[in-house]
């Protein structure tokens, strides 16, 4: 379970961030906010890439790229409306709805990635939508 402490990194970070976009979308575009966190965000991968994998080009032209690039492409639109969202409604709850990515992306890795789908799981994804629904609905 080497991954634990790098989600659990990437959850006490992650915490922050909706809070600090809500406030600084205050007075500032949400577009410009999304360009200067996420260019933030290019320029650290950059360095930790450059820092412990070399080359990342090489990985441009291999036969897995499309999917980098897919992702890419909905990461974008994704977090872009995320932060036209916590610009325009309150982060109690543009977090709650947007964070049922978890169950969607659940879903998907079920239905399209032919992962085991487990009563347990099934249960955590039904609780999940329950609490996003009485975190939401006001």
């Amino acid at each position: 379970m080497r991954y634990l402490p790098y989600a659990l990194l990437g959850l006490a970070a992650y915490t922050f961030v909706a809070p600090l976009t809500k406030l600084a979308t205050r007075d500032l575009p949400s577009t410009t906010v999304a360009l200067v966190t996420n260019g933030m965000l290019a320029v650290a991968a950059l360095a930790v890439v450059l820092a412990t994998n070399g080359n990342p080009v090489a990985s441009l032209t291999h036969p897995d790229a499309k999917y980098m690039f897919a992702a890419g492409a909905f990461l974008s639109v994704g977090i872009i409306a995320y932060y036209r969202a916590l610009a325009l409604g309150p982060v109690s709850v543009v977090v709650p709805v947007f964070g049922t990515f978890l169950v969607t992306s659940a879903a998907a890795g079920v239905f399209l990635l032919d992962e085991p789908l487990t009563a347990r799981k099934v249960a955590g994804v039904a609780l999940a939508i329950v609490a996003v629904y009485l975190v939401a609905v006001e």
